[in-house]
């Protein structure tokens, strides 16, 4: 990277501190105050800085703008998929993908088991939202209120004796699904049927999809596959950072 490149960046995080002066950014870069207006005169033609009438400089509107345009275009499938496949080579089991949308929760990817026993579950297919561990994750990372509310109007069908029974039993799951940063489903959709999974988080640190590795008891016990949750972490850690930008996309082939 050129120093006129490294330099010009190196403004925007300063701002994004706060306002700053001339003399400031051209202290913080350790240069002569000359070179700085040239940056920040290059950044404020292209609206990535504005100067307000007090001279300080702030980041500009076009900026904010190109991050929201940027996250809009951001397919989440696409960036999750190389890393669900991967996964789903290591341990043999199906892997799904969910997000949550208009009041459900729904699978956008699934990579199948190995295994001669399939689930069911289709791409496009809401969640069993209050058993779901995928629903979990997603739904313990909405705001308190919101959480609430949600809770309240939820049915909840008792698919097997391990089943959510009620809004009050639910919140106090999403509460400790918050704390630990993972979630479960231990036969509550289904008896022989267990699921462990953990979130995919933006920029922002807020909960954008949830992961899932699923098997059947007849080719894994439930023990089992918990101990597969520090590769399930790893791997929607690896999808966050990619997703939001704080790890370099790397070539690959799947």
């Amino acid at each position: 990277m050129s120093q006129t490149v490294d330099r010009a960046l190196s403004i925007l995080p300063l701002l994004a501190e706060g306002p700053a002066d001339l003399g400031q950014v051209a202290d913080r870069l350790g240069v002569h105050k000359s070179t700085a207006l040239r940056l920040l005169r290059t950044l404020h033609e292209h609206g990535l800085v504005y100067r307000q009438s007090d001279q300080r400089y702030r980041l500009g509107a076009r900026l904010f703008g190109l991050a929201q345009e940027a996250m809009e275009n951001l397919d989440i499938r696409e960036i999750a998929h190389p890393h669900l496949v991967r996964l789903n080579e290591q341990v043999g089991h199906t892997v799904h993908l969910a997000v949550h949308e208009e009041n459900e929760v729904l699978y956008i990817d699934k990579v199948d088991s190995r295994y001669p026993v399939r689930m069911y579950s289709r791409i496009g297919k809401p969640v069993a939202i209050t058993v779901a561990a995928v629903a979990k994750l997603l739904l313990a990372d909405l705001p308190e209120a919101e959480r609430r509310a949600l809770a309240e109007k939820l049915d909840y069908p008792l698919y097997t004796a391990r089943s959510t029974p009620d809004a009050t039993a639910f919140l106090r799951e999403l509460e400790q699904v918050r704390e630990q940063g993972w979630a479960t489903d231990l036969g509550g959709h289904e008896e022989s049927i267990n699921c462990v999974a953990a979130p995919v988080r933006g920029a922002d640190g807020r909960v954008v999809a949830a992961m899932s590795v699923s098997a059947p008891n007849v080719v894994v016990t439930a023990e089992e596959l918990l101990s597969l949750l520090p590769q399930v972490r790893r791997t929607a850690d690896a999808i966050s950072g990619e997703y939001s930008g704080r790890t370099p996309v790397k070539d690959r082939t799947v």
